[in-house]
């Protein structure tokens, strides 16, 4: 395993240093290698340091062009472009993905030490699904930067930047649990036009959304819980304040009750049809 003795030895700001590093697959590559340096006991951890704040986008490189989300292209699934085009969308997420789980560890200063474990985890696992999907997208003939993308979960990021609370709802609550909604029906499309190496790896990252959803559940609620507040009605007023994607069918019931979505919040979408 390649060493990082440059790196700093305390993880938050170990984690800092990945968030800003531009090269995709050297920032996936070196997350992966943080993560199992955290393991061997090899790294500290301050949770109590307040880092210097990034008030930039994290590193990215210079391709895809990031441009609005109206103006992603859309392709006809039953063109190798228009296939790989819908796997470009899904490894530029889980890119996003890896800088919103660095993000999450090294923003937000005080938190349990488990908070910051959790989000090591969340930021390795993403990096594998990264991998695996621009992998796979090689294999079709095609690399990530090669269609155009927007940044549409970083900007959620940016605007939840000053409150974990904030962030531990609008993101893995309400954008990444999208992900659970609409992955299924990608794969479906994906292997009915004949791609069907691509199912299996996106059953890996269908498992691991589950669980990384659920450590924004428990983050939330346990937040809402030290400061006295309702959790349902925080979220509420949460999403409308920070204008958050509309909630809309259809749902993945099964998945998000695995991811902890309470039996009441489940009920308020049956209205609605879902993939269970």
């Amino acid at each position: 395993m390649p060493t990082d003795v440059n790196l700093p030895g305390e993880i938050r700001q170990a984690a800092l240093h990945w968030l800003c590093e531009c090269d995709a697959e050297v920032k996936s590559a070196g997350v992966r290698r943080l993560a199992q340096t955290w393991a061997a006991k090899k790294l500290v951890m301050d949770v109590a340091a307040t880092l210097s704040i990034v008030s930039v986008n994290p590193g990215h490189p210079s391709k895809p062009e990031l441009v609005s989300p109206l103006s992603v292209k859309r392709r006809a699934m039953n063109t190798p472009e228009g296939r790989a085009a819908m796997i470009h969308a899904l490894v530029h997420i889980e890119f996003n993905a890896i800088n919103l789980a660095l993000d999450a560890l090294w923003r937000f200063a005080d938190m349990p030490h488990t908070y910051y474990v959790d989000w090591l985890k969340v930021a390795d696992e993403e990096a594998l699904h990264f991998s695996l999907l621009a992998d796979h997208l090689k294999s079709q003939g095609f690399a990530y930067g090669d269609f155009s993308a927007h940044n549409g979960l970083w900007d959620m990021a940016v605007k939840t930047q000053h409150d974990v609370l904030a962030r531990m709802a609008l993101l893995p609550r309400t954008m990444e649990a999208r992900g659970l909604d609409v992955v299924p029906g990608m794969r479906a499309k994906l292997i009915q036009a004949g791609d069907i190496a691509v199912g299996p790896i996106l059953d890996i990252v269908m498992r691991d959304e589950i669980g990384h959803v659920a450590i924004g559940n428990r983050w939330f609620n346990y937040l809402c819980e030290q400061r006295g507040l309702e959790p349902e009605t925080t979220y509420a007023a949460l999403v409308a304040e920070h204008n958050a994607v509309p909630r809309r069918g259809p749902f993945n019931i099964e998945a998000r009750r695995a991811a902890g979505f309470s039996e009441r919040e489940l009920a308020n979408l049956s209205n609605l049809k879902s993939y269970e």
